[in-house]
């Protein structure tokens, strides 16, 4: 029932103000406290799935963006993220959203949804499921091709609400945070709530092999190599991974061009509510 209410609603236009973007395999957690950010969001999920753990004593928030890429160790780490927030002895409970994902040719989706299921059910504290709209439940079917319903949710850490969202704005880094994901990062947490400040890195990965031939192709091939699921794509992809490609290209070792002195890219929001680079020099 709570899928069917949660597909019903058209996607809502998240402007960047008060909004932390998450990127996939990024996890954000902060609570109703946080004087700069409100709104955690995530979008252009395909076979991914979007994850929010919430405490309802504390309402200490988490949300992530999964791929499967190690699932287990990804729901520990935003367990004990948002429970570092919570007095879990005390009033309220712990309830997870799962949205995303559909009924990919792969079973991509529903070998995700499996391994999420399974890893809370492994956890030794109560998680009460509290809306599951994934795969078979967020799946549409054109012509004989599926594709999911909702690709992006976003949740108001002051009011709990969770509604389908899209995002003109992905930053602070959108090429630099992509990077790290395609170069086959683990699961990254980017905000620390008790700073209000967002960091980005130090990252460090080898040279992407064979960027200059990836660069070449046309988007086709790109689709077709680099997606989980071409058919079901949203239209930037392409664009998007075109620009990470560039960007691992101009950049092939991140350690000595972005992070020469092994310190995060470090932001704050300012008076309208924006994202801005901090001097590392003030911290």
């Amino acid at each position: 029932e709570k899928a069917k209410i949660l597909r019903s609603q058209p996607a809502q236009i998240v402007e960047p103000k008060g909004l932390l973007y998450v990127q996939q395999r990024e996890f954000a957690v902060t609570t109703p406290k946080d004087g700069s950010v409100s709104i955690l969001g995530s979008d252009d999920a395909t076979t991914c799935h979007i994850v929010v753990l919430r405490h309802t004593g504390s309402g200490a928030t988490c949300l992530t963006h999964c791929d499967g890429s190690d699932t287990e160790a990804e729901v520990s780490l935003i367990m004990s993220s948002v429970k570092s927030f919570s007095n879990t002895t005390g009033y309220g409970r712990l309830e997870v959203h799962l949205v995303g994902g559909f009924n990919d040719d792969r079973q991509l989706s529903q070998k995700l949804t499996n391994q999420l299921l399974r890893a809370f059910d492994l956890q030794p504290d109560d998680v009460h499921l509290a809306t599951f709209c994934v795969t078979e439940l967020n799946d549409r079917e054109e012509k004989d091709i599926h594709f999911p319903i909702i690709y992006g949710i976003a949740v108001n850490v002051k009011t709990a609400e969770i509604f389908p969202a899209t995002f003109p704005e992905k930053g602070p880094d959108e090429d630099l945070r992509s990077a790290h994901v395609l170069t086959g990062a683990t699961l990254t947490n980017i905000y620390d709530a008790k700073m209000e400040q967002l960091h980005i890195g130090p990252y460090s990965w080898r040279p992407f092999p064979h960027v200059d031939f990836w660069l070449e192709q046309d988007d086709k091939q790109i689709l077709q190599n680099l997606s989980t699921s071409p058919l079901a794509e949203p239209p930037h992809f392409v664009s998007h991974i075109r620009s990470t490609l560039t960007f691992l290209k101009e950049h092939p070792f991140p350690s000595r061009s972005l992070f020469p002195d092994r310190k995060p890219r470090i932001y704050k929001k300012n008076e309208e509510g924006l994202w801005e680079q901090v001097c590392s020099d003030k911290i």
